[in-house]
């Protein structure tokens, strides 16, 4: 996929409120529920590394804020800019697959992949051995 989707447009949007002074390295996402809401989220990094936040698990956050522990999340779309304002490969980190795994166990994922085409992948490609709490 080439062009931009309006969830595409949203994560475009949300990255403009990153507060990224450390690496420079913008990042918005959004997501979409099975209500049809759009939810947004940015990083924010911290000079205590560790205590940053990416932008796709903001996202996730809003939309279980706004619609409680029920929500299921359909769609994540990511969008990145570097320090030179240029589009970044970025797919979700390990810690983000398994939360949209978790709340969105059907959900696609965009993001930029090689030669600036969007890739478009069910959760589970990009997370095939997910962790599982097994109730006892």
């Amino acid at each position: 996929m080439t062009g931009l989707s309006d969830l595409d447009t949203q994560a475009k949007t949300a990255l403009l409120t990153a507060y990224a002074p450390y690496s420079h390295l913008r990042v918005g996402a959004a997501v979409r529920t099975r209500s049809g809401a759009t939810y947004r989220g940015c990083n924010v990094e911290c000079a205590s590394y560790t205590l940053g936040g990416c932008a796709e698990r903001a996202a996730i956050a809003a939309a279980v804020q706004a619609e409680g522990p029920g929500v299921e999340i359909l769609e994540v779309a990511i969008y990145a800019r570097n320090a030179r304002d240029e589009e970044q490969i970025i797919p979700p980190c390990g810690g983000c697959r398994q939360m949209i795994m978790e709340l969105g166990p059907n959900a696609r994922v965009r993001f930029l992949g090689e030669g600036g085409m969007r890739v478009d992948l069910p959760i589970t490609d990009l997370l095939p051995h997910a962790f599982a709490l097994v109730q006892g």
